[in-house]
C-alpha cells in the first residue's frame, strides 16, 4: 500500500510528492488503476475529459449514418447499417458507464456537451451527401478510430481499458463493412466510381484530423502518455494510418486527394501534404457545417427522453420501497 497524501483541514487530499511518485511507480509497472484506488486529481480529470469526449463522439456519430438507414440501397444494407448504428449507441453507453466510475454523472456530461463545454470528434460535423459517404466513413473514419482505440485497450485505467476491448472488436467489423461498400462502388458503374471518389476527396483530410493536432500543439498528449492513458503520439498514429490506407486505396483504384503523397524509403512510410489546421480548429470551436444541427439533434433527443428517465427512476424507487416494506 502506498501513501495517499495528507488530509487537509477542509477534508481535501494534499497530493504529496511521495504520493505522486508512488502513483507513477504503479503506472510504470503496468498496474491497472481501479475506481477505488487513490489517484491524482489531474489523472481523474484527464480521464473524465477523454472518456466523456469519446462517449459523446460515439453518440453523436450515430447521426450522420442514421440519416441513411431508410435510404440504403437494399434491405441487406439497411439491416447492416442499422446494426452498426446500434453498436455505436452501445459504445457510448459503455463509455459513459466507465466515466461514471470516476465520480461524474451522465447527466453532467450530457449538460456539458449540450452547453458546448465538452467536445466530440470534429469528424461528425461534416455532412453525408451520398451513399458512398457511408462506405467511406466505415473505411476511413472507423479505420482511424481503430488506430486510436486499440492502444486504449492497454490504458492504465482499468474500466476504460476493459470497455475498449469490446468496442475495438465491433469497430473492426464496421471498418470491414465500410471497405466492402467502397469496393462494391469502386468496381461498379462509372457513376458509382465517381460518387465514391468524390466522397473520398471530401473525407480524407477530416479523417487525418481525427488524430488531433501535431504533438507540439497538443495540450494533453505528453502528460497522458506519461500516465499511460495514451500509448502513442498523435503524429505517430496518423502516420500509421496513412501507411496502412494508401495500399488499400491503390487496390481499389481510387486516388487519395493529396498531390504531395509519396513513399519515403528512408523513413519507411509515406510523406504527405499539409493539413489545414485552421479548418480543424474552426470545426472544433463549433463552426463546422453540421455543428449546430448535431447539438440540436442531441438536445431534442435528451429532452424527448426526459419522461423515460423519470419513469425509470420512479419505478426503481417504487421497487426499493416495496422491498423495504417486505423486509
Amino acid at each position: 500500500m502506498y501513501s495517499q497524501g495528507l488530509i487537509g483541514a477542509d477534508g481535501s487530499t494534499e497530493e504529496t510528492q511521495d504520493f505522486l511518485d508512488a502513483f507513477q511507480k504503479r503506472i510504470d509497472a503496468e498496474e491497472k488503476i481501479e475506481p477505488n484506488d487513490a489517484m491524482p486529481e489531474g489523472y481523474r480529470k484527464t480521464l473524465v475529459r477523454q472518456i466523456g469526449q469519446h462517449a459523446h463522439s460515439e453518440i453523436v456519430g450515430m447521426l450522420p449514418e442514421g440519416n441513411w438507414i431508410t435510404r440504403a440501397p437494399s434491405l441487406r444494407r439497411k439491416a447492416a447499417l442499422l446494426a452498426k448504428v446500434q453498436d455505436e449507441g452501445g459504445h457510448g453507453l459503455y463509455l459513459y458507464s466507465a466515466a461514471e466510475t470516476l465520480g461524474v454523472s451522465r447527466e453532467q456530461m450530457t449538460e456539458e456537451l449540450l452547453s458546448g463545454k465538452a467536445k466530440y470528434s470534429s469528424i461528425f460535423n461534416y455532412p453525408t451527401l451520398s451513399w458512398a459517404d457511408i462506405g467511406i466513413i466505415g473505411w476511413l473514419v472507423d479505420g482511424a478510430a481503430i488506430m486510436n482505440q486499440i492502444p486504449l485497450c492497454r490504458c492504465s485505467y482499468g474500466p476504460y481499458a476493459r470497455a475498449m476491448i469490446r468496442v475495438c472488436k465491433e469497430e473492426s467489423f464496421h471498418q470491414r463493412q465500410g471497405y466492402e461498400i467502397v469496393m462494391y462502388l469502386a468496381r461498379g458503374t462509372e457513376a458509382q466510381r465517381e460518387m465514391v471518389q468524390d466522397a473520398l476527396n471530401r473525407w480524407w483530410w477530416p479523417s487525418l484530423m481525427m488524430f488531433g493536432p501535431h504533438d507540439a500543439d497538443s495540450a494533453h498528449s505528453e502528460q497522458s502518455m506519461e500516465w499511460k492513458i495514451k500509448r502513442f503520439s498523435n503524429d505517430a498514429l496518423r502516420q500509421k494510418f496513412i501507411d496502412a490506407t494508401v495500399p488499400q486505396a491503390e487496390f481499389l483504384g481510387l486516388t487519395l486527394p493529396d498531390p504531395d503523397l509519396k513513399w519515403n524509403a528512408e523513413k519507411g512510410g509515406y510523406d504527405h501534404g499539409d493539413i489545414d489546421w485552421e479548418e480543424f480548429w474552426r470545426v472544433v470551436k463549433g463552426n463546422g457545417v453540421m455543428n449546430r444541427d448535431r447539438i440540436k439533434a442531441r438536445k431534442k433527443a435528451w429532452d424527448d427522453g426526459a419522461w423515460v428517465r423519470e419513469a425509470a427512476l420512479a419505478h426503481a424507487d417504487k421497487r426499493a420501497a416495496r422491498k423495504q416494506a417486505a423486509e
